[in-house]
């Protein structure tokens, strides 16, 4: 490979690296990150269950749980990648490659993957028989739209995740970097411990804040039922003041009246979050959020790989 990158202009480099992924993905097996993706997302889709986006409870774990699936999916594709060969990259910028292109040959290639596993993670919710909304906030096509967006939670994750390859020196140090880092983006996205002080402020450098906010808005999260106050008072009918169970006078009226349905999504009304309106402006926020976190990383990785030279290995 020296020889063909030697002399080599960057765009001819990135076509030389591009076909060694490509033939890596065939003949290493590097596939066997799809089967994996399905078995990963049909684990969750089964957890989900189907109330996502049709109560709010339902779409914020089943958001939460996608988020969760796609920075996983993404962490996992180029946590090694660049550290299990990191002696050739050495060997080879010696000889003219441009690290510069490296990168780029990775991204392409990681960015093919990530689609084709945001398909497969569309297609097991289908054949879960998730119950979509039917119009998107950008394109009004809520399929388009949600499929950009697991897609871009997948890739910024995949090039976070390249980037800490370009800077460990040994596979099993990458192994043992991945865990922290998935368990910051879920810890400190806000989604699954409630943040105060310094804390909340970290949740703009998650992946997976931006990612649950983006899922929740497309999913009509303040617009939809919520059935825990309901759930909670209910548990609460026997409670007798006086002689009277004022709680289950309450709950009585409200089922004689058949007004149940009403009160849940008045209940909702109250427990909306400004972060998940359903405006196309909180979305494209969002988009771009990702798209700036994904360029830092990437540059990011180039000017930590261009050390690679200082490895006395």
């Amino acid at each position: 490979m020296s020889e063909q990158v030697r002399h080599r202009g960057r765009i001819a480099q990135i076509k030389i690296y591009l076909g060694k992924l490509f033939r890596m993905f065939i003949y290493q097996k590097d596939w066997k990150m799809l089967p994996m993706a399905a078995l990963i997302a049909g684990m969750v889709t089964f957890a989900v269950g189907t109330n996502i986006f049709k109560t709010q409870e339902g779409t914020y774990s089943g958001c939460f749980s996608l988020v969760c699936v796609s920075i996983w999916n993404g962490f996992f594709n180029s946590i090694q990648v660049v550290v299990r060969e990191r002696a050739t990259v050495k060997r080879e910028h010696r000889a003219g490659m441009h690290i510069s292109s490296y990168i780029a040959a990775h991204m392409i290639y990681q960015m093919l993957l990530c689609m084709m596993q945001t398909i497969i993670l569309l297609g097991i919710c289908m054949i879960a028989q998730i119950s979509f909304p039917k119009e998107g906030l950008i394109t009004g096509n809520f399929m388009i739209d949600f499929g950009f967006s697991l897609f871009l939670i997948t890739y910024t994750a995949d090039i976070l995740s390249l980037a800490i390859s370009c800077l460990v020196k040994t596979t099993t140090t990458a192994m043992t970097v991945m865990p922290f880092m998935l368990m910051f983006q879920l810890v400190f996205s806000g989604g699954m411990v409630y943040l105060t002080g310094a804390a909340e402020k970290l949740t703009d450098l998650t992946i997976a804040k931006w990612g649950l906010c983006m899922l929740c808005a497309l999913g009509g999260y303040n617009t939809q039922p919520n059935v825990t106050l309901w759930n909670t008072i209910w548990q609460f009918r026997a409670v007798e003041i006086d002689g009277i169970k004022p709680i289950k006078l309450i709950t009585d009226t409200i089922l004689k009246e058949n007004k149940l349905d009403e009160f849940l999504m008045e209940a909702g009304k109250y427990t909306g979050e400004t972060m998940f309106a359903s405006e196309a402006s909180n979305v494209l926020a969002c988009w771009r959020n990702l798209i700036l976190i994904t360029i830092g990383f990437a540059i990011v990785a180039v000017l930590i790989l261009k050390q690679v030279d200082k490895d006395r290995r």
